[in-house]
C-alpha cells in the first residue's frame, strides 16, 4: 500500500499535463500517475492516432468566435511551451496553414469570416491570399484546378504541427525531475473506492491511497465516474477516425471549410510531423462500439458506458437521424470498405489537391484514434464541449477535440480544482506556468521586429558588400593607373 496525495488516472497528453503542471508549480507534495499502457501516449495522443494539429480556432471553421477566442489562449500555451523546450523541432514543426474557399459561395463565407465575424481581428497572423499566392505556399493546390473557379485563403504561419505523444513523454520526464513523483507504466486500475476522507485505488500492482484522485483517461474516464455512480445524464458517442496516405504534395497544413453543425473536422491535407514525404489526407469518422480503436476488449467498456437505457437508446436515434449527421455517418462508413472505399473518398482529397488520382492514395494502416463525443441523454443531443465531472475529492475529465490543444490550460483549471480538494493547504504559481509556456509564444509584433532587424541586417550586409565592392574597385583603377604610368 503506498500513500499519495494525488492519483492521476490516465498517461496521455491530459493525464500528463496535469502532472507537469502539479509538479512543477505547485508545492503538492506527493504525486502519482498510472497508466496502464507501458508507455506514456500509447492510445489516442500517439502521434499516428491524431491529425497532429494544434487547434488554434483561426482556420477551424466550425468554431463560434467565442469558441475560437478559448481555444486560442489554451494552444498558444501549448505552443510557447514547445518553442520554450523544443528549439530544435523534435516534437513539433511549424509550417504554413491555410483554410481553402473553392468556389463563389465559400470565398463569401471565408471573407464574412474575417471581416465581419471578428477572425482577422482575433488572429493577427492571419490573412486573406488569392490564387497566385496560394500557389506560391502551395503548388498542387492550385495545379490542375479549373481557372475560373473562385479560390480564397486565409492563411497563417501558425501551422505548429505536433507529436503529442513526444510532448505527453516530456511532460513526464520534466516532472519526474521534481520530488515526490512517480510514474507507474504497464498498471491497469481495477477500482476506486471513495472511503469519504480519502480514495483507495486498487490496481494490479498494488493499492494506493490518495487524498485526492483525478481520472484523465479520455473515454475510460466516463466509465470510471459510472462505476463510482456518477455521470448520470451522460453517454459517449465513440468516433474513429482514419486517414489516407500519399507522397509529398503539401508543404504545411491546407484545411477545407467545415459544417457549423458536425462537430468533426472536415477533410484536411497535412504533411507529417516526422516526414516530409508523406502527406496525410483526413480524417474520415466511423461510429464504433468501442472505446479503443482496434482492441475489442473495449468493446464491453463501451457497453458499460452506453447503459442501454431507454434514454441513450432514444438519444442516439434522435441524433443518428438528424438530416446532415445521417448522411455523413453512412458517407464515412463507405470510406471503409476495400477498392471502393478510396474511390469515394477521392474526391475530397481533390478538393484539396485536384490532380491527385486514385492510384495516388492509399489508406493509412494501424492509423486513427477514437474520439470520445459526448451526448447528452437528458436532452437527446450531442455535446459539443468538453466535460468534466467534479465530485468531492475526485475529478473526472473528459476531453473530444481540441482536448489534446487545450491541454495545458485544462491543466491549469483542472490543478485550481484539485487545490480545492486540498482545503487551499497548497498553491499554484500561475507566473511560474506562463513563464514557461505563453510567454514564449511568437506575438505578431514580436515576429514583425525580428523580419525588421533581419531586412536591416540584411541590408546592412548589402552596404557593406557594396562598400568592400567599391574598394576593390578603387585599387583596381588605381593599379591601372599606376601600370599605365609605368608603361
Amino acid at each position: 500500500m503506498s500513500d499519495t496525495d494525488l492519483v492521476i488516472i490516465g498517461g496521455g497528453i491530459s493525464g500528463a499535463s496535469l502532472l507537469y503542471t502539479v509538479a512543477k508549480f505547485t508545492d503538492v507534495d506527493d504525486v502519482t500517475l498510472i497508466e496502464k499502457e507501458r508507455e506514456i501516449a500509447a492510445i489516442n495522443s500517439h502521434r499516428t492516432n491524431n491529425s497532429q494539429t494544434l487547434h488554434f480556432g483561426d482556420i477551424e471553421t466550425n468554431y463560434t468566435l467565442e469558441k475560437a477566442e478559448e481555444v486560442k489562449e489554451g494552444a498558444e500555451l501549448l505552443a510557447g511551451y514547445l518553442e520554450g523546450e523544443d528549439p530544435d523541432r523534435e516534437m513539433h514543426s511549424k509550417r504554413s496553414k491555410m483554410v481553402l474557399g473553392v468556389g463563389d459561395e465559400e470565398v463569401a463565407k471565408l471573407e464574412e469570416r474575417y471581416h465581419e465575424n471578428g477572425f482577422g481581428d482575433l488572429f493577427p497572423k492571419l490573412r486573406e491570399i488569392g490564387r497566385e499566392e496560394i500557389a506560391e505556399l502551395e503548388p498542387k493546390v492550385v495545379e490542375g484546378r479549373d481557372p475560373g473557379t473562385e479560390l480564397k485563403a486565409l492563411q497563417t504561419p501558425d501551422g505548429y504541427v505536433v507529436d503529442y505523444g513526444a510532448v505527453a513523454a516530456s511532460f513526464v520526464d520534466a516532472a519526474r525531475e521534481e520530488e515526490g513523483v512517480s510514474v507507474h507504466l504497464g498498471t491497469t486500475v481495477t477500482n476506486v473506492d471513495d472511503r469519504g476522507d480519502g480514495f483507495l485505488v486498487e490496481t494490479d500492482d498494488g493499492d494506493f491511497e490518495s487524498e485526492a484522485v483525478v481520472v484523465a483517461a479520455g473515454s475510460h474516464s466516463l466509465q470510471f465516474a459510472k462505476e463510482m455512480g456518477y455521470g448520470e445524464g451522460m453517454s459517449l458517442l465513440p468516433v474513429a477516425g482514419s486517414f489516407f496516405l500519399a507522397d509529398d504534395l503539401l508543404n504545411g497544413k491546407v484545411y477545407t471549410l467545415q459544417m457549423k453543425k458536425l462537430p468533426f473536422a472536415a477533410v484536411h491535407g497535412d504533411a507529417d510531423v516526422h516526414d516530409d514525404g508523406i502527406t496525410r489526407f483526413g480524417p474520415t469518422a466511423k461510429l464504433v462500439p468501442a472505446l479503443e480503436r482496434g482492441h475489442l476488449s473495449t468493446v464491453s467498456d463501451f457497453v458499460d458506458v452506453f447503459g442501454f437505457n431507454p434514454d441513450s437508446v432514444l438519444s442516439y436515434v434522435n441524433i443518428l437521424s438528424d438530416k446532415i449527421l445521417f448522411p455523413y455517418v453512412v458517407r464515412n462508413l463507405v470510406y471503409d470498405l476495400p477498392v471502393v472505399g478510396k474511390r469515394a473518398f477521392l474526391p475530397d482529397v481533390q478538393k484539396v489537391v485536384p490532380s491527385v488520382d486514385v492510384d495516388d492514395i492509399d489508406r493509412a494502416k494501424g492509423y486513427g484514434g477514437v474520439r470520445p463525443q459526448i451526448v447528452d441523454t437528458e436532452n437527446k443531443e450531442l455535446d459539443m464541449g468538453e466535460a468534466k465531472i467534479v465530485e468531492d475529492g475526485v475529478l473526472f475529465n473528459i476531453t473530444p477535440s481540441p482536448g489534446a490543444s487545450t491541454a495545458l490550460k485544462n491543466a491549469m483549471r483542472d490543478v485550481d480544482t484539485v487545490l480545492g480538494f486540498f482545503e487551499d493547504d497548497y498553491e499554484f504559481d500561475e507566473a511560474a506556468f506562463r513563464d514557461a509556456t505563453i510567454e514564449n509564444f511568437p506575438r505578431a509584433d514580436e515576429e514583425a521586429e525580428t523580419d525588421d532587424e533581419a531586412e536591416t541586417d540584411d541590408e546592412a550586409e548589402a552596404d557593406d558588400e557594396a562598400g568592400e565592392e567599391a574598394t576593390e574597385n578603387d585599387d583596381a583603377d588605381g593599379e591601372e593607373v599606376a601600370a599605365e604610368t609605368d608603361d
